[in-house]
């Protein structure tokens, strides 16, 4: 008999319950506990029953009343209980995990995907500890951790570490709804378990969706978002994050199990969840007969596996088998081969770029492609998604363009009707989408949030102001706290706001604001590049520079003169008009001149010097000492050299400051392109009688 049906009489919150409460300043403190323990019980019970059983006994609107009113309850009066389920909900950020030993070693298995090496492992149990008996497990492909419970609490959670000691992620491991606060049942005094932490299919590709619409980097599976979730310094991240856990072992317990099958059996009844795909196998053919039917079922699981454990069942065989310095010696993992290249759409996101560029991104179930695990690829635009009549249901063969970005190379099994249509409005601001050609944009401009945040990691990356310690995590960061909401809010950012966050200490936030006091005055070109104009990068933006003078003369002509603007190098038709359209938009107007408010960009003066360096081409990465990569650019052009912000064969120089990018260094020498210091740099300018300063 469950708890529920043992305690329904005396628990008026385990079946339907009533949920229309007196108000809780009306309650007395007694009054008050006693509700607050009644609500602890039950909804411990409902949190089994829905995680483990997968039964629940109420509707999850009613639990979520249930759940409110419990922390009214603690909050009002200020109860404390170690176990209470609102302790699930997080917390303060830690300011670091504290590292801790294991109650018992936490050791890998042996592990092969070759049936031989199977049989070879049954040999050796058979001839070291004669006739025994299987337990099939699937191996799930997410976070080991260990679990202790004392007196039926839980004491601790830690990450595997290196098997003997690991991180103590317990305030993480409480906002798990599958990992229970207190166990149920007549469970042992001292329990320590094994269990896996992982992300759910769905939840990852629904959760991954969200963070490409949000303009984030999309994680590239479930286990990596498992454990860069499982690792945040902050419990309320974790919270809000889809982890659920598996308990598949004991590692340590007061109570003698005899069998590996009972501990199974006993796991529900504590309220420890597991697995519904565990099979005996009285030999080990039936092991690999196991294997091999997971292997066709492992597309229908909704967690990732990648292959099945054998354990022998016995404890007292394992004990006598024993372990060796980095596996248990009674268990063997018969490993899946590695998905190959094809692989179902699952879902489609839509990823609003700096420019309001709409990319649709297809999300995969996991594939191996080339070594790397791929779980999103580029469907690039609506003509080509046309062309391949592609979407949600199809199976599709994936490849990674320059062995780098994974694109949707064709369509192998059509599980769908037709094709992917792009939504008719932004799926971050809601505003229209407009069609140029094959390419479809968002009108939102700097209103729509997409936008809005890269454009601030724009305006702070080397394409623009390049501001130290404004990298797309801590504009994420900034963004999120509340403290960005536009470009000019940088010019804001108090010290005690900033010191409040973290990983910000006071240098670090005296840094950043020095480093704005000290972009107030930017050169033209890097001001008109940092705004993310479409297609005006470095280059373009010193043409224009070049031209005009000062800014306003630069969005006078923008507005008013398109004939004016493709008469200037490097822009053309369709980049006047990108430009026009960007100046003439409300919002984009808008947002421009609240920089300007804290913002003088200087003007342009420059003057030719002649024809020394004529015929060599440039590229800066990196930060320069005493001038900017955009006066650098323009001192060189000014003595008849080109100045690229893209590394290719045409290169003559790459010069390389401090903190520059990796990958025009990885062009560099994909290209046979000599890389140079500034030092070297300045020195290259001395020879033919140019000065820097």
């Amino acid at each position: 008999m469950s708890l529920a049906d043992e305690n329904a009489d005396e628990n008026p919150y385990l079946r339907e319950p009533q949920t229309d409460f007196a108000p809780v300043e009306d309650l007395s403190e007694d009054e008050a506990r006693e509700q607050a323990e009644l609500l602890c019980e039950a909804i411990r019970e409902h949190d089994r029953r829905y995680y483990v059983e997968n039964d629940p006994l109420i509707a999850d609107r009613t639990y979520d009343t249930l759940f409110s009113r419990l922390q009214d309850l603690e909050d009002g009066f200020g109860l404390t209980n170690p176990d209470s389920p609102t302790r699930s909900v997080g917390g303060e950020p830690l300011e670091a995990f504290d590292t801790v030993e294991h109650v018992a070693p936490m050791l890998s298995i042996d592990q092969s995907g070759d049936a031989a090496d199977v049989r070879e492992f049954d040999e050796r149990m058979r001839r070291e500890v004669g006739d025994v008996e299987y337990v099939c497990e699937p191996k799930f492909d997410g976070v080991s951790m260990a679990f202790v419970y004392e007196d039926g609490s839980l004491e601790r959670a830690v990450t595997r570490g290196d098997g003997r000691e690991g991180d103590d992620v317990t305030r993480n491991a409480r906002t798990i709804g599958s990992v229970p606060q207190r166990l149920h049942g007549d469970y042992p005094d001292f329990l320590a378990v094994r269990g896996e932490v992982y992300m759910p299919k769905d939840a990852f590709q629904e959760h991954n969706r969200e963070r490409i619409e949000r303009g984030e980097k999309a994680f590239a599976n479930p286990r990596n978002a498992t454990a860069g979730t499982i690792r945040q310094l902050d419990p309320s991240v974790v919270a809000e994050r889809p982890l659920e856990v598996f308990f598949f072992d004991t590692l340590d317990s007061s109570d003698g199990i005899e069998s590996h099958h009972e501990e199974l059996d006993s796991f529900p009844e504590w309220g420890l969840r597991v697995t519904d795909h565990v099979e005996f196998a009285d030999d080990i053919e039936e092991a690999i007969d196991y294997r091999d039917r997971m292997l066709e079922a492992r597309d229908d699981l909704n967690y990732e596996i990648d292959g099945t454990v054998i354990k022998v069942d016995e404890r007292e065989a394992r004990e006598e088998l024993g372990r060796t310095a980095r596996h248990d010696r009674w268990a063997f993992a018969y490993k899946f081969p590695a998905r190959a290249e094809v692989t179902p759409i699952v879902d489609v996101a839509v990823q609003v770029g700096r420019t309001g560029r709409l990319t649709p991104v297809a999300l995969l179930e996991p594939v191996d492609v080339g070594g790397v695990t791929v779980s999103r690829a580029s469907l690039h635009n609506p003509e080509e998604i046309a062309e391949k009549n592609v979407d949600v249901g199809d199976t599709v063969r994936v490849q990674r363009a320059g062995d780098v970005i994974p694109y949707v190379e064709d369509v192998v099994e059509k599980g769908s009707e037709g094709h992917y249509e792009l939504p008719d409005h932004c799926p971050v601001c809601d505003s229209a989408v407009e069609r140029d050609g094959p390419i479809a944009y968002c009108t939102g401009g700097l209103a729509c949030d997409a936008q809005r945040r890269r454009s601030i990691e724009y305006y702070a990356s080397d394409d623009g102001l390049d501001l130290e310690g404004l990298g797309e995590k801590s504009v994420r960061q900034l963004v999120d706290a509340g403290l960005l909401e536009s470009v000019a809010d940088l010019y804001e950012l108090e010290r005690e706001a900033l010191t409040a966050l973290e990983g910000w200490g006071e240098t670090s936030a005296e840094n950043l604001r020095s480093e704005l006091d000290n972009a107030r005055e930017p050169p033209l070109a890097d001001f008109l590049s940092a705004l993310g104009i479409p297609h005006v990068g470095p280059t373009t933006a010193r043409e224009l520079a070049r031209e005009f003078g000062t800014f306003e003369a630069v969005r006078e002509v923008a507005r008013t003169d398109s004939d004016r603007l493709e008469g200037v190098d490097d822009v053309g038709e369709t980049v006047a008009g990108q430009i026009h359209d960007f100046f003439t938009s409300e919002a984009n107007a808008d947002a421009v001149d609240d920089i300007l408010e804290h913002v003088s960009p200087q003007e342009s003066a420059l003057e030719t010097g002649g024809d020394e360096l004529e015929g060599l081409t440039f590229v800066f990465t990196g930060s320069l000492s005493g001038v900017t990569r955009s006066e650098a650019a323009e001192t060189v052009e000014a003595h008849g050299a080109n100045a690229t912000s893209s590394v290719s064969g045409n290169t003559d120089y790459l010069v390389v400051g401090e903190n520059p990018g990796q990958s025009k260094r990885d062009d560099a020498e994909a290209n046979d392109v000599p890389i140079v210091d500034e030092a070297e740099f300045r020195a290259l300018l001395v020879e033919h009688g140019i000065d820097l300063e």
